[in-house]
């Protein structure tokens, strides 16, 4: 199995055509498999037994005679090409179910390896709304104040109402020192952001050592950094005998689905069971622990926020169902489907829901989240004055 280095496909002329890529997100989640391998056979079986092999195209041809004979203005063929397949996409009435053309996949590609030019937010879908999963941490969007669970309503006046998330990231993104302006609702009320993008680039993982003997590992992202960076944090923490790990995943989105299981296992037994992929109620794919678990048995707090989505939320259920840690914070996103992606003759891509995922205790969380063992919220007040006291919750329970 071959896996890809948030969640973001570019122009993937040089991959081997053969190759698919899996994503769990709002945030988004994803590994790469070769489709010439099970995998394929399981996921390329379709459900949809009532549908046709092959659309009738005859209307929409009819459609395009008349708006090319009648149409007063300029019409691209490019345009009106995405905007057939975004269409037939969008049809499928699922927010995490979309066509993304060249520009878009190239922008997939950057976000998911930390680095690109905008104001550091992930965005979703939730019905018509775009929304707000997680700003990224000491980034334009969290100095600015927007939280998660925001609804981008507007972006320099245009709405976004009904647009899908890689339209709204195309507007929302632009070079560093430019401005953009949000409209967002909050609490039924309407607020504006003026904000000046700045280039985004961080690593997955960073780690300290908090009170003297309670190691801190804070994972922002699941990216192809984040298996080798967590693993030395773990190794370079226990070197240092600490008492207590401190696992913070708070606003993170998601990532690689590899580096989700990776991270996991460093503290599981080897085939302990991580999560499961249901497709139409059957068990297709399971995913355990692949050994070496450098913090088994030290104890951990894993700390989640509502930003904190798909990978995220994969790693806090599999640790908490087995038993591994307890969770302190608010209750997660809730995102529980599983999209796989594929790459198209026209250098786009196809991210479909194919599947839904499980945690050990046989829960699928989309919509409904982790939610904690201790609940501590951050309120205003908190972070105008800089406290944390979820963080201090969890050292409190390490001490």
């Amino acid at each position: 199995m071959k896996h890809f280095p948030k969640t973001f496909l570019g122009n993937l002329s040089m991959v081997n055509v053969a190759v698919m890529l899996l994503i769990f997100s709002a945030g988004i989640l994803l590994g790469r498999v070769d489709i010439a391998g099970v995998r394929d056979r399981v996921y390329r079986t379709s459900t949809q037994n009532n549908l046709p092999e092959k659309l009738d195209y005859s209307g929409i041809e009819e459609v395009y005679a008349d708006l090319k004979a009648g149409f007063d203005g300029d019409l691209d063929e490019n345009k009106l090409e995405d905007g057939l397949k975004q269409g037939l996409v969008r049809a499928a009435g699922d927010p995490h179910t979309e066509y993304l053309n060249a520009e878009a996949s190239k922008e997939f590609e950057e976000s998911l390896n930390g680095s690109f030019e905008g104001i550091g937010a992930e965005l979703s879908k939730e019905k018509e709304s775009i929304v707000i999963v997680a700003p990224i941490a000491g980034f334009p969007a969290e100095k600015a104040g927007l939280q998660p669970k925001d609804i981008v309503a507007e972006v320099d006046g245009e709405t976004l109402y009904d647009m899908s998330v890689s339209e709204a990231v195309k507007k929302i993104r632009g070079p560093k020192g430019t401005s953009v302006k949000l409209g967002i609702i909050r609490d039924g009320k309407k607020l504006d952001f003026q904000i000046t993008r700045e280039q985004i680039s961080i690593p997955s993982v960073t780690s300290e050592v908090a009170d003297g003997n309670i190691g801190i590992i804070k994972i922002s992202r699941f990216g192809p950094d984040t298996t080798q960076l967590a693993r030395k944090a773990a190794a370079d923490l226990k070197s240092k005998n600490v008492k207590g790990v401190v696992l913070d995943m708070r606003s993170n989105p998601g990532g690689l689905l590899d580096s989700a299981v990776e991270v996991s296992s460093l503290w599981l037994e080897k085939d302990k069971l991580i999560l499961e992929e249901k497709r139409a109620g059957k068990v297709v794919k399971t995913f355990t622990a692949k050994g070496n678990p450098v913090l088994l048995g030290v104890p951990t707090v894993v700390m989640i926020n509502e930003g904190s989505a798909s990978a995220s939320e994969i790693v806090a259920g599999a640790l908490k169902d087995n038993n591994a840690a307890s969770i302190v914070g608010q209750k997660s996103y809730g995102k529980g489907s599983v999209q796989e992606i594929r790459t198209l003759s026209d250098g786009g891509s196809l991210k479909v829901t194919i599947a839904r995922w499980f945690t050990p205790a046989g829960r699928n969380i989309d919509k409904e989240g982790i939610e904690p063992d201790q609940k501590v919220e951050i309120s205003e007040d908190d972070s105008k004055a800089k406290r944390d006291p979820q963080k201090d919750a969890a050292l409190s329970k390490l001490r």
